[in-house]
């Protein structure tokens, strides 16, 4: 395993050094199994003790959770809503009308337009980050497509996995419950666990210790790693 480009291979959080090991794939396509991908891949890279950390997006994907934008017919709130989504660099997020569509339809017309009026509100005020706090983690796990990621999901939707604590669980199952597995979405502005075989008052640790977002969200196709403790 080696580091993807611009990344290291550890982290060190409160003085203990960890290893982020990508695990690469081959592009993980709606209609694939999960576990098929994780038994092929993933069985011989961990060791026990081992944490393995899997992307919520191909979790999403091998649900069904992905489509192509022009698939996606957007209403008018969702043209109108999107043009006021502040852009960054890192991602379009909810900053397109098919994403904003997507939103409406999985947190609904009324939360979503609640968070439009709080956000309207405080950003006024100087504070950011409220829409996605009245909106939820539906909408926060909702990603748009970006020119530099693998095709087809560089024209492609992809909602927030279904259910990622009982992944979560399943996959330490498969793996003979020698390892723990979180259900990450680490990007490069942040991230959340939304799932995890561990306890969840470690959550802030884990996502410390991917903050640098070492599998990348690129062309790398590493959509899994292992966090292991350095000896």
């Amino acid at each position: 395993m080696e580091a993807n480009e611009g990344k290291a291979l550890t982290s060190t959080v409160d003085g203990v050094e960890y290893e982020r090991l990508p695990i690469k794939t081959r592009v993980v396509m709606p209609g694939d199994d999960l576990h098929e991908i994780v038994r092929t891949y993933a069985a011989d890279a961990v060791q026990d003790g081992d944490v393995l950390f899997v992307t919520e997006k191909i979790v999403a994907i091998t649900q069904g959770r992905s489509m192509l934008t022009h698939e996606i017919t957007p209403r008018p709130l969702a043209n109108f809503l999107a043009k006021y989504v502040t852009k960054t660099p890192h991602g379009i997020g909810l900053g397109m009308p098919e994403t904003m569509e997507m939103a409406l339809r999985e947190c609904g017309t009324p939360r979503i337009l609640l968070a439009s009026g709080v956000a309207a509100v405080t950003k006024a005020f100087g504070r950011s980050g409220d829409f996605y706090r009245v909106a939820g983690e539906k909408a926060r796990a909702i990603d748009g497509p970006t020119k530099n990621t693998i095709p087809p999901y560089n024209e492609s939707v992809v909602l927030g996995p279904k259910d990622p604590m009982r992944v979560a669980r399943d996959l330490k199952i498969l793996l003979g419950n020698k390892v723990d597995v979180l259900i990450v979405d680490i990007n490069d502005i942040g991230g959340n666990i939304l799932g995890t075989t561990l306890d969840r008052a470690d959550n802030d640790k884990w996502v410390r210790i991917l903050s640098d977002n070492p599998l990348g969200q690129g062309h790398q196709s590493t959509p899994m790693g292992v966090i292991r403790k350095h000896a």
